[in-house]
């Protein structure tokens, strides 16, 4: 087999393991995050504003690297939930402002245990995850540039 040939092979490639390792994590994400009756994406959005307290969709966007097409819809389930308020701005109407209300903290509470559990799956010490987590940070940096 040719170098060039051997360079195809799905094992070799890197976009391939990524690729594979996320479906798998959201997987395994998927019965911690039902018992909150949340989907990886609404979980997600909720980390943000777990962190911020209030946000713009712009800003949530961006922190996400996710579109106002992907990100509206799940917004509207979250508010629907009673997780979080949408409002326009009262400068500027464009703005879409999205605040955490009671029932969004009284989640982070029931949420608290996520990371640990997930963490645990995933069967990294701390230093792998460490090391996992800022490689993956920099090729992100690179890749969105």
């Amino acid at each position: 087999m040719s170098e060039a040939e051997d360079t195809l092979k799905l094992e070799n490639q890197l976009s391939f393991s990524l690729y594979a390792c996320s479906k798998e994590l959201i997987r395994a994400y998927k019965p911690l995050l039902e018992a909150l009756n949340l989907t990886y994406t609404q979980y997600l959005a909720m980390t943000v504003l777990w962190e911020f307290g209030q946000t713009n969709s712009k800003v949530m966007g961006r922190l996400l690297y996710l579109d106002s097409g992907t990100l509206t819809p799940v917004l509207k389930a979250l508010e629907q939930k009673g997780y979080l308020r949408r409002t326009r701005g009262q400068l500027d109407g464009r703005h879409l402002i999205v605040t955490m209300t009671d029932e969004g903290y009284r989640l982070k509470e029931k949420a608290a245990h996520i990371p640990a559990d997930a963490a645990a799956m995933m069967g990294l010490s701390d230093a792998e995850s460490a090391q996992l987590a800022a490689l993956l940070n920099k090729l992100l940096h690179n890749l969105a540039e």
